[in-house]
């Protein structure tokens, strides 16, 4: 049924990769501004809330229960006015189970974003991150470039 969602999303609008897998309790806030190279995962649960935009380069996944949040508040304002951001993901990213990223945050090839782990800072390739917030962990084996 993999492909049917991809059909679905669309329908609606999404610019998705072949050979993406979108499971069907996953939630995408405005799929015509989600855009996936081939071979994404969007895995159960997960949540991709992106009126600024989300953009996943090919390989990428997203684990159970993950967020992408790509809008936030000025809550130095009188009517908390609204800020979206695009959230990019290069390819080989792994955004793990229960994990967060929010506006704006651009995640560069190879990166790892540890379980139940919050970023609001970029993560440099090939890095794994952990913890809230997220904090350089250990370096992550380049495969893509290895010889």
């Amino acid at each position: 049924m993999h492909r049917w969602r991809v059909f679905i999303v669309r329908i609606f609008g999404g610019k998705i990769g072949d050979k993406n897998v979108i499971y069907p309790d996953c939630k995408i806030w405005a799929p015509w501004l989600l855009e996936t190279e081939e071979i994404v995962t969007i895995g159960p649960g997960v949540e991709i809330y992106n009126p600024g935009g989300v953009y996943l380069s090919h390989h990428v996944i997203l684990s159970q229960y993950s967020f992408l949040c790509g809008a936030t508040h000025d809550y130095n304002t009188a009517d908390f006015t609204y800020i979206m951001k695009k959230i990019v993901l290069e390819p080989y990213v792994w955004i793990c189970s229960k994990a967060v990223v929010l506006p704006g945050v651009y995640c560069k090839q190879g990166s790892v974003l540890g379980a139940s782990s919050v970023t609001s800072s970029n993560l440099e390739a090939w890095t794994v991150y952990g913890g809230h917030p997220a904090k350089e962990l250990k370096k992550r084996t380049d495969f893509v470039n290895h010889k």
